[in-house]
């Protein structure tokens, strides 16, 4: 019997724990030997002097790494009985076996030497309560901790390494693999191959993930991904399997290693961070064979990241959708900088609220859409009438290309499904009928097959049939696209253009549209057109009364001056619009505001408008309203609610109310409530 002068009676009055661990769920199933020298430690306890029934083995922490103690319940339930002072001593292969980090290791000494345990691994057994037990349990600590950080550079090392060179196996997509020599091809199945290259010209021609996902639906194309063994299959389009075909950079034929950084917080789990091109660690161009070029790869995920509508955050403009604002998304505050929202409600204006998303503080803006997009329209046109595209040949042209790509993928689809259903008739028919079992479950297959083959094929037959009602293209509308720039603004306003395409062409030209309230009455507005040249344009926008208007007190002058000497208002309103004077709501001056701003000054065009209207023997409303200092709406609403009694005079159309004090009384007792109606 092996026995140490460490070891006493009161080591051995109490447990001996075999702790066994080992790192990975790869080395509990491939490194046996490892695992049989673990279990061994209970013969050498028992060598030391422990009686088998003592010996307590703890193996909960398989598979779990010692780098920290999350995850390892073994160790804890340790670390719990030695502070309990139940084990008198620990056995372990080595340290490591017990922690790869100092912080947990340390800990675990202090227990062990202020409760009298002792620590054994394969070099001997120490003391944590003496000096040279813990100077050496503690060297054994730091260099497992150190040995595991330099094994994670060696290894990390030589994976970068043959990163750098493009030559680390990873994943492929579908559409690719790797052979036995390590060399990537393209995917055999020709089927493949055409499906990825609609993807991309879908997305190249419509310009957003989601339409692309409706086109396909609606042409019934299925598209190809890979299941978990690695295998091929056929799905249903979805928004994130198109979004990530067409996020790969490895079909623009690049290796690419590190598009991700692991973002740790305390107490929540890692998070992947998606990296932007720029921070990419590794990138090789020209590894694998590419479905699009380089540059074709990055002007798709500009576009993603355009398409992307969180305005405030990263400040992208969107996909043009079918709101009544026309540079929504492109739209930024002068004052402060910032993107602007729409805002819907009651009427359509552009408002600058991030300051108090962000700060609490108040809106930057508040400004009508409407005259902002009708400048930027005109603009627009100004800018775009020198142009002539003859864009309805090439629209024909991309239009009879997208029908050929839809129709060959439709035909490898049935040539597919023809496949597959001639392959289940076959095991069908290899089988022995009197094997119920199976054959039941082959004949399942081979209906369902043959169900998809006849929808396949039903759809090709609908895709090749001419159209019942083609386009009828008249001269008048050919000519408008063949010089767009001049006929532009004639079908602008017609059905022919959605919402969606009117906002698709401006951002063509426009990058930017910058506006600012200079004044109540006037926004300055600046378009940033794309190659940097800008246009800038005062904006006259509604105001609510006249008094917010810029030239107001001068315009009331000229008013009164010119009523004076006798002029109508339709002159005048006219002459004050020459001079570039307007109404609050409207460009121009109208008739109505001449004649408000007249009354107002006692000007009055005939007799009748110089005295109130007396009816003898009566009151009417108004009069009441001036005698009892109350507002002529409540009466008027009392009228109306049924609690005033009273009917319009037929000669006059008024309420009129008996001139008597009895009448005051009442109105006075149904104001103050003391009684609940009253009639003439």
């Amino acid at each position: 019997m092996l026995r140490s002068d460490l070891v006493t009676p009161a080591h051995l009055s109490r447990s001996a724990v075999i702790y066994i661990r080992q790192s990975t769920p790869h080395q509990v199933i491939s490194n046996q030997e490892s695992r049989r020298l673990q279990y061994a430690l209970k013969q050498r306890a028992i060598d030391l002097g422990w009686h088998e029934n003592d010996l307590l083995v703890i193996d909960s922490d398989q598979g779990i790494t010692g780098s920290s103690t999350q995850g390892r319940d073994g160790f804890k339930n340790l670390a719990a009985r030695v502070s309990l002072g139940q084990v008198g001593i620990i056995l372990s292969t080595e340290v490591t076996r017990l922690s790869r980090n100092c912080s947990d290791w340390y800990p675990l000494l202090d227990v062990c030497g202020y409760m009298n345990c002792l620590i054994a691994d394969r070099d001997g057994i120490y003391d944590p309560g003496s000096a040279n037990g813990r100077l050496l349990l503690g060297l054994k600590g730091q260099m497992s901790e150190m040995e595991l950080h330099m094994i994670r550079s060696r290894l990390t090392a030589g994976l970068l390494s043959k990163a750098k060179r493009g030559e680390l196996a990873l994943t492929l997509p579908v559409g690719l693999f790797r052979d036995p020599t390590g060399a990537v091809h393209k995917e055999p199945n020709q089927e493949v191959q055409s499906r990825l290259e609609l993807i991309f010209a879908t997305f190249l021609r419509v310009k957003s993930a989601c339409k692309v996902l409706r086109f396909f639906n609606d042409q019934g194309l299925l598209i190809p991904r890979k299941n978990r063994f690695g295998d091929v299959v056929w799905k249903s389009p979805s928004t994130a399997g198109i979004i990530n075909t067409l996020k790969n950079p490895a079909y623009a034929g690049a290796f690419v290693y590190g598009r991700t950084r692991t973002i740790r917080a305390p107490g929540k789990k890692p998070i992947q961070k998606v990296l932007p091109i720029d921070q990419w660690r590794i990138r090789v161009n020209d590894k694998y064979p590419s479905y699009i070029s380089w540059e074709t790869y990055e002007k798709i995920q500009n576009m993603l990241k355009d398409n992307y509508a969180q305005y405030d955050r990263n400040k992208s403009r969107g996909v043009p959708r079918p709101g009544a604002a026309l540079v929504h998304g492109i739209v930024y505050c002068g004052q402060c900088g910032h993107k602007m929202v729409v805002q819907y409600k009651n009427s359509t204006r552009y408002i600058c609220n991030y300051l108090r998303q962000q700060h609490g503080s108040s809106v930057c803006q508040y400004i009508p859409a409407d005259p902002v997009d009708r400048k930027v329209v005109e603009a627009f046109f100004a800018a775009l009438s020198p142009i002539e595209i003859d864009i309805y040949t090439q629209a024909m042209k991309q239009k009879r290309r997208a029908n050929k790509q839809v129709n060959h993928a439709l035909v490898q689809q049935v040539d597919r499904l023809r496949y597959e259903a001639a392959l289940a008739k076959r095991q069908y028919m290899q089988v022995d009928p009197e094997n119920r079992l199976v054959a039941a479950e082959l004949e399942r297959r081979w209906e369902v097959a043959l169900r998809e083959l006849n929808r396949a094929e039903d759809a090709l037959a609908q895709d090749e049939r001419p159209s019942v009602t083609p386009l009828k293209i008249t001269a008048e509308l050919k000519a408008a696209f063949t010089q767009i720039g001049q006929k532009l603004p004639d079908i602008w306003d017609t059905n022919l253009l959605s919402r969606e395409h009117k906002k698709a062409l401006l951002r063509c030209l426009i990058d930017k549209v910058i506006i600012h309230r200079a004044r109540r009455d006037l926004v300055l507005l600046r378009i940033v057109w794309r190659g940097g040249a800008t246009s800038s344009f005062d904006i006259p926008i509604p105001v609510g009364s006249l008094a917010e208007l810029a030239g107001f007190k001068q315009m009331e002058l000229k008013i009164v001056q010119m009523s004076k000497q006798g002029q109508r208002d339709e002159d005048i309103a006219s002459a004050l619009t020459a001079e570039g004077f307007r109404s609050p709501m409207h460009d121009h001056v109208l008739p109505s505001t001449v004649k408000a701003v007249r009354l107002q000054h006692g000007i009055m065009r005939n007799p009748s408008q110089s005295h109130p209207r007396q009816i003898a023997g009566y009151l009417t409303v108004p009069q009441i309203a001036s005698t009892l200092d109350i507002p002529r709406n409540w009466i008027y609403d009392r009228i109306t609610k049924g609690v005033i009694h009273v009917t319009r005079d037929i000669q006059t159309g008024l309420y009129l109310f008996p001139d008597k004090p009895e009448t005051i009384d009442r109105f006075k007792k149904l104001r103050a409530g003391l009684i609940e109606q009253m009639g003439c």
